[in-house]
């Protein structure tokens, strides 16, 4: 009987353990465009979660990103069957991404996260960046003000 409290104290005890250990959160969230027409390209995120991944069959002309404050954060020419757009070059927030399939444009949304506070803080950075400002950039701010 002692055993069977001691084995089911263990089980609760890990099982609180590991709901409060936090898994690091993705980088960025993809909704897929589900519609049929749009089934020739192959929009995904890679294992990490850090870069979107394009794929078709046709040439993918052109993509460009429309941000949360609906300006174009991002534009580029591909010509190509397939690119791979880093992540990181997006602004946090939600972005709508419009890969042009001439006559076609396909619409997709990317919810870029970025990093989370956790991986800030095991980097040893706090929430603003302890990140050294160049000295030209440190005087000129000191000049203004």
């Amino acid at each position: 009987m002692k055993n069977l409290i001691r084995i089911c104290l263990v089980v609760i005890l890990l099982l609180l353990l590991s709901i409060s250990l936090q898994a690091q959160t993705h980088f960025a969230k993809l909704e897929k465009n589900r519609n049929i027409q749009a089934k020739d390209l192959v929009h995904q995120l890679n294992d990490t979660r850090d870069t979107l991944i394009l794929k078709s069959t046709r040439k993918i002309n052109y993509l460009y990103t429309i941000n949360k404050s609906y300006g174009r954060e991002y534009d580029l020419y591909i010509n190509s069957n397939s690119y791979k757009l880093p992540l990181n070059k997006l602004s946090k927030g939600k972005h709508v991404m419009v890969a042009v399939q001439s006559p076609k444009r396909i619409v997709f949304v990317v919810h870029v996260y970025g990093e989370d506070q956790q991986t800030a803080q095991g980097l040893g950075l706090s929430e603003k960046s302890d990140i050294t400002k160049p000295v030209a950039l440190a005087n000129v701010e000191d000049d203004n003000h």
